[in-house]
């Protein structure tokens, strides 16, 4: 578990964070499927870890969704439109459009997703972080 010796108070009285995704603790979503996540007062960055064959959901949520494809190939459907993205695409899903993505190809899938407003259903992913908040 992360510690608060990651946790610096700044000049100006904000709260200064360092921590390394591989050091977070993951959650295990369902089979081929995990993630870490990081905040701060208005943003949830989401690393997910994507294995070739994991089951897709399709789902939408009120936040809108900014994804970072950082390692693989994924094919993403967003209502009825369909993109396929490699390392380095970056896609933009609107607030409540039914979306979901699939890794291509044979290897795991490293895909950022950054979150505005923070999700409520994922906030317990930053509980380590929640003495900043406070």
């Amino acid at each position: 578990m992360v510690e608060d010796a990651n946790m610096a108070t700044a000049k100006n009285g904000g709260v200064v964070q360092v921590f390394n995704w591989d050091e977070l603790e993951r959650e295990h979503v369902r089979s081929g499927v995990s993630r870490a996540a990081f905040r701060g007062n208005n943003v949830l960055m989401v690393m997910n870890w994507l294995q070739p064959g994991m089951e897709t959901r399709p789902h939408n949520h009120p936040c809108e969704q900014l994804v970072y494809v950082v390692q693989g190939r994924m094919r993403f459907h967003v209502e009825d439109e369909v993109h396929d993205l490699g390392t380095g695409g970056l896609l933009r899903i609107p607030p409540n459009a039914m979306h979901y993505g699939e890794p291509l190809g044979d290897e795991v899938v490293l895909n950022l997703d950054v979150f505005s407003p923070i999700r409520d259903d994922y906030k317990h992913l930053v509980a380590y972080q929640a003495a900043a908040f406070e």
